[in-house]
């Protein structure tokens, strides 16, 4: 039996006995992806010795035995770098692990005693968890397959607010002076394309999320590809639909749109039929600190994203036939991450933020009877937390290191509960620092409520 067919048959009847979970995480640039599975590995493997788990219901009642790292099932997707990164966060000074730039897969085979009565306590079961990571810009793709490239050339120069408009300015400048219909020259074509790929990285290093196409933030091996070398095209709102299919085949717009559907039929749709189907619970992490530090325009931006990012997965409960052979997402978890960078009185805060700013689509997965749940926590602690005595007065505070080195007391600031209104960044004081990785002597990773995210996502089939 050929490889590939005999590793499906064996993944079937595993999952037909409930024995294989396969976990997918994801998130916006800079949302702790890679943190957040290093940590998790790291919990699991110290369950039973060091590891905290005690918002997990199997590791609270003494079940939950272990786990150890075992050969991934898809030898084509390349393995999550767990090793890197621990030794990135063992480093002197620790270091954060390099973010996430494709996808990664790990598997871990979870040992645990079932709770249920009349069973030996000597008897064991076996979870295979299937992990993987993949960059949340990539699912901000998933809508272009709704588009053909004149409608979203217009959609992406509709939708941008005056601050980005400003940071794109350099390359719409460039692009407005093409015309649709003259002979495309290639080497303009990837000039510009290079101008506008580049705009984009500074959008996002401003702290914009709403950013397509989501391959030219990262590239991968694609960089300098053709299929990469597209834009919107300013000019188009001096035609119309009709004039537009009359255009040669080797003019600009014709060659534009060959390049924009050659990107949604081999690169967007593949991953969301190789990849993104085969996924059963899914977490999306969300750095809400991040955007309202950065303040309202980009606050803005990253509800759009969420709610782009939200309407991209298939959802539903599952029968047996289709859990064999049509996996949909039926469990979630969003988490707003980071939560060691406010104060513990502020967790609750931050969570609630995270449930007003994904309102709309988390009514629609509650009505469609999808579980789902949303929490703030940190994979990987950073801080500790201290009072400031002022006058007999007892204030919060973090005490920590910041990236570039410096010890700091601080009182980050509150977090509003609500989605803010206009005016509040003006009124607020706040100041959400990053800060290193605080140095460890083995054992367990420090977290909060990392434990509870485990617990919803795979508790069930610990029992």
């Amino acid at each position: 039996m050929r490889q590939p067919l005999a590793r499906e048959l064996t993944n079937l009847i595993e999952r037909g006995r409930d024995r294989q979970l396969r976990l997918a995480v994801t998130g916006l640039s800079r949302a702790g992806k890679t943190a957040f599975l290093t940590s998790l590995v790291n919990q699991l493997r110290h369950a039973g010795l060091e590891a905290r788990l005690d918002l997990m219901s199997v590791a609270r009642e003494g079940r939950l035995l272990g786990a150890r790292r075992v050969s991934q099932p898809d030898l084509g997707v390349p393995r999550f770098p767990y090793d890197q990164a621990m030794a990135s966060l063992d480093a002197d000074p620790p270091a954060w692990p390099e973010p996430t730039r494709g996808i990664s897969e790990l598997r871990l085979s979870i040992r645990y005693r079932p709770g249920r009565r009349g069973l030996l306590r000597s008897e064991t079961a076996e979870l295979s968890l299937d992990l993987f990571d993949y960059p949340g810009e990539w699912l901000l793709d998933l809508p272009l397959l709704g588009h053909d490239y004149a409608s979203w050339s217009r959609a992406m120069l509709a939708k941008a607010g005056e601050q980005r408009r400003a940071l794109l300015a350099e390359w719409e400048s460039v692009a407005a002076g093409l015309d649709p219909a003259a002979e495309a020259n290639e080497a303009e074509l990837a000039e510009i394309a290079s101008l506008y790929a580049r705009s984009l990285q500074t959008a996002r290093e401003a702290g914009f999320a709403n950013l397509q196409p989501g391959r030219f933030l990262l590239p991968g091996d694609l960089e300098g590809a053709p299929v990469l070398q597209f834009f919107p095209l300013p000019t188009l709102k001096d035609y119309d639909d009709t004039r537009l299919t009359k255009l040669p085949a080797d003019s600009v717009y014709a060659t534009l749109a060959a390049r924009f559907r050659h990107y949604q039929q081999h690169i967007v749709r593949p991953f969301y039929r190789d990849h993104f189907r085969r996924f059963d619970r899914q977490i999306v992490l969300v750095d809400v600190l991040g955007a309202l530090n950065a303040g309202p325009e980009r606050f803005e931006d990253l509800s759009q994203a969420l709610t782009t990012l939200m309407q991209s997965f298939d959802y539903g409960n599952r029968s047996l036939l289709s859990r064999l052979f049509a996996p949909r997402i039926d469990r979630l978890a969003i988490a707003a991450t980071k939560a060691d960078h406010v104060t513990p009185e502020q967790h609750g805060n931050l969570t609630a933020l995270l449930d007003a700013l994904l309102a709309e689509p988390l009514q629609d997965l509650r009505y469609a009877n999808v579980p789902v749940k949303a929490l703030s926590l940190a994979a990987i602690r950073a801080t500790e937390t201290h009072a400031v005595v002022h006058q007999k007065q007892h204030t919060p505070a973090l005490r920590g290191t910041t990236l570039e080195g410096e010890e700091v007391l601080v009182f980050p600031g509150e977090v509003p509960s609500q989605l803010p209104e206009a005016g509040f960044w003006s009124r607020q004081g706040f100041d959400f620092r990053a800060f290193r990785p605080a140095p460890r002597e083995g054992g367990a990773l420090p977290h909060i409520r990392l434990d509870a995210a485990l617990d919803w996502l795979i508790g069930d089939k610990l029992r």
